[in-house]
C-alpha cells in the first residue's frame, strides 16, 4: 500500500502550521518561514480571538527550526494584521534570494 503524504492547510498558495499558539507560514524546503506566536487572546462572541501577536521572520539552515536566525521581528494587534506583514516579509526575501541566486548564476 502507498504511503500518503500529510496535506497542510495553506494561506496564498504556501504551507500553515500550527502548534499550540504558534503558526508558522512558508514552505521548510525554502530557506526563510515566518512564525507567529498569539501572545494574548480576548473573547469576542463566544470565541476566543488574538489581540497580540509577535511576527517573526526566520532564516532556517536546513530542516531543524530550532537553529533558525532570527532576521526581522514586530508585535500586531491582530492576528489578520500580523499574517499581512508577515506574509510580505517573507514574499519579499525569497524575491531578493531568487534575483541575488539568478545575479550569480550569471556570473
Amino acid at each position: 500500500m502507498a504511503k500518503k503524504e500529510k496535506e497542510f492547510l495553506s494561506y496564498e498558495g504556501r504551507p500553515l502550521l500550527r502548534d499550540g499558539n504558534v503558526l508558522y507560514y512558508g514552505d521548510f524546503k525554502e530557506n526563510f518561514i515566518t512564525r507567529f506566536t498569539i501572545l494574548e487572546t480576548k473573547k469576542v462572541n463566544d470565541l476566543e480571538v488574538a489581540s497580540k501577536v509577535n511576527i517573526e521572520l526566520l532564516e532556517k539552515h536546513g530542516d531543524d527550526i530550532s537553529t533558525a536566525r532570527l532576521t526581522k521581528k514586530a508585535e500586531r494587534s491582530s492576528l489578520y494584521a500580523a499574517l499581512d506583514i508577515g506574509i510580505y516579509w517573507l514574499e519579499d526575501i525569497l524575491e531578493m534570494e531568487r534575483e541575488f541566486l539568478q545575479k550569480q548564476a550569471a556570473q
